[in-house]
């Protein structure tokens, strides 16, 4: 009992917190790729959530408002990534690692003019803490664990049960069937990307109020093309994506306690893509994404 309450717990408590904003972005991303449009914007929309979260409550000295300024922002990149890949057909790769070069490199441009600090920004208002109770893992985690167990529940009912997640299911995987029976493919299209931008967003939000009080130059460190993997290790599936995410979210928490076991900070640092290159190469071979990925209803 000891063991588990001084090791154990801890690890298993991180892993959630590390989780949680893996889950929202994955989740997103399979309402995009859903939809037809390739998610591999997550990391821009990820980045410009967590920025726009501390910009608003910075301005307001409110987290609440900080997080809705979060979603907002990554519904702003998704909504470029939709113009280009939607409206005028871009590649789809070329336009979402495009907008995560752009979104790296417009972060710290406006932190310079803003905080006249290219590294971080001025510490702001952070989401307090305070659920505790009697479950131990629980005890670490804010009002965020709730909201991500209901978006995980209330997005695979939307999409695997209701009459919207088939149309974008539809969309999807026959554009051009489902112009064919009257569906607005691009309206449907946007709607997905829109979802995860808001979805991505609140995950970045998540990064810097409640991991951290501050944005910090390049804070998602690549979690947005984790996202990605763990988007298509689920299946596109927000009941599938939530293992996946625990697993790296796992990897996460484990390095950081190994850290302060006194092990090479480079070495475990690796550890979380490390598991992403093993993950895919070994489970990714019979996984397929839905067959209008990329197309238009008129190709």
């Amino acid at each position: 009992m000891e063991f588990f309450l001084a090791y154990l717990v801890p690890i298993l408590t991180s892993t959630v917190y590390m989780a949680t904003p893996l889950i929202f972005a994955s989740i997103g991303g399979a309402f995009s790729v859903r939809g037809g449009v390739m998610a591999l914007g997550l990391e821009s929309m990820m980045m410009c959530g967590a920025f726009c979260a501390v910009l608003g409550s910075y301005y307001t000295s409110s987290w609440a408002f900080g997080l809705l300024c979060g979603i907002l922002g990554g519904m702003l990149i998704a909504l470029f990534h939709a113009i280009l890949s939607v409206r005028y057909r871009m590649n789809q790769v070329i336009s979402g690692i495009g907008l995560n070069l752009l979104a790296t490199a417009a972060t710290t441009l406006l932190m310079q003019v803003i905080w006249k600090n290219k590294g971080t920004s001025e510490l702001v208002v952070s989401i307090d803490k305070t659920i505790g109770g009697p479950i131990p893992i629980l005890s670490g985690q804010s009002f965020n664990f709730f909201v991500m167990v209901a978006v995980a529940v209330l997005s695979w009912i939307v999409l695997f049960r209701t009459r919207y997640g088939l149309r974008l299911r539809m969309v999807g995987e026959q554009p051009k069937a489902a112009s064919a029976v009257g569906l607005k493919v691009h309206g449907l299209k946007y709607s997905g990307v829109l979802i995860c931008g808001a979805l991505a967003g609140y995950g970045g939000a998540f990064l810097s109020l409640d991991q951290l009080n501050m944005f910090v130059r390049g804070m998602t460190a690549g979690r947005g093309y984790i996202a990605v993997a763990i988007a298509i290790l689920g299946r596109y599936n927000p009941g599938h994506i939530v293992p996946f995410a625990l697993l790296f979210g796992f990897c996460d928490a484990l390095q950081i306690y190994l850290q302060g076991q006194g092990v090479s900070a480079q070495l475990i640092q690796m550890l979380p893509y490390l598991m992403t290159l093993i993950v895919l190469a070994v489970g990714v071979k019979h996984i397929q994404p839905p067959a209008g990925v990329g197309k238009h209803e008129t190709d």
